[in-house]
């Protein structure tokens, strides 16, 4: 009888320890038990890192990693800074980053990858402290094909501007630098009408900036927009003026952001890769990290393909540059985008 008591008894604290845990009893091993990943973006809350995010949720669901993603609220490195700076402290597995300054951000990943933290960027070809730098498209092509298709709105003459995120954000001025030196070698009879502006990840900014720029600068026929939301502002100040028919727009935008833009002639052209991928290619990279994988040239990378890899840079590419037209918006919408 006593026996029989102490097994019941054992049952019932076995039972408390599985539902909720009592002093001196296990607990199972938790969920976040998982290896976790978490990506800084360069803001949170528009829509080109919601899609980024998707991939990053998604490739962390197939790969079995807690992967999720955090980004500040306005485009400032000091607050990606102290994002990172989080991660450090909370020992996560991998820290992924979409960088707005490599200098700012630099010392911290040095950190990060003394901690035996892994780091993986996107839009980082030049980010020091990195493990590797994953990129969907090549850099100075990606450059001049935009300035060939503004060119050819421009009739190959007249004043433009260009608009990036920051002028310290990497690849938004790789492209600039690409675009306006083929600009002056291929159109002389085009020109840079002023230094590049800053403001193109914020619509409320870069549209402000638009409407400054064809006040100073009333030759402006053209607008080049690295940034997702440098166009999108840029064609909300050129409808506000009225100046559709005068000033071509093109630049890096998401298709289901910049439809009525594009449907209506303000935006001719826009250009992206597809950040719901990326997002889930520094995620499957990041697997392979952690999984001791070696990672060369041609390899298969989940989601992308075969890629070509520069070992010694720590550099990831594939070239898979859409192009986001009055053709190709609709289908590019069903796909998520």
């Amino acid at each position: 009888m006593i026996r029989s008591l102490s097994r019941r008894r054992m049952l019932s604290l076995l039972a408390a320890g599985a539902a909720g845990g009592i002093a001196g009893l296990p607990r199972p091993a938790p969920a976040q038990d998982r290896r976790t990943m978490v990506t800084v973006v360069k803001i949170a809350g528009v829509p080109w890192f919601n899609a980024l995010e998707r991939g990053v949720r998604k490739a962390g669901d197939d790969f079995g990693l807690a992967s999720t993603m955090v980004g500040p609220a306005n485009v400032d490195p000091a607050q990606q800074v102290k994002l990172l700076e989080d991660l450090i402290a909370r020992r996560v597995d991998v820290i992924g980053l979409v960088p707005l300054d490599v200098k700012v951000a630099e010392p911290v990943l040095r950190r990060a990858q003394a901690a035996g933290i892994a780091v993986i960027t996107h839009e980082g070809p030049e980010q020091e402290g990195r493990t590797w730098n994953v990129e969907l498209i090549d850099s100075v092509r990606f450059g001049e094909e935009q300035m060939k298709r503004l060119a050819a709105e421009m009739k190959e003459t007249g004043e433009y501007v260009v608009y990036v995120g920051t002028l310290t954000t990497p690849l938004h001025n790789k492209w600039a630098d690409a675009a306006i030196a083929y600009q002056q070698k291929h159109y002389p009879r085009m020109k840079l009408a002023a230094d590049r502006f800053p403001g193109a990840d914020e619509i409320d900014t870069a549209q402000r900036t638009t409407l400054d720029v064809t006040r100073a600068h009333p030759k402006v026929r053209g607008i080049l927009g690295f940034g997702s939301n440098g166009p999108i502002g840029a064609g909300n100040a050129v409808r506000q003026r009225r100046l559709g028919q005068r000033i071509a727009i093109v630049g890096t935008v998401l298709p289901s952001q910049a439809k009525p833009l594009i449907m209506d002639g303000t935006i001719r052209e826009g250009f992206l890769w597809n950040p719901t991928e990326a997002g889930y290619a520094m995620v499957a990279v990041a697997k392979m990290v952690l999984d001791g994988r070696a990672i060369v040239d041609g390899i298969e990378i989940p989601g992308l393909g075969r890629a070509t890899v520069d070992v010694p840079g720590r550099q990831i590419r594939v070239d898979k540059i859409m192009r986001i037209n009055k053709e190709t918006v609709d289908g590019l919408i069903a796909q998520g985008l």
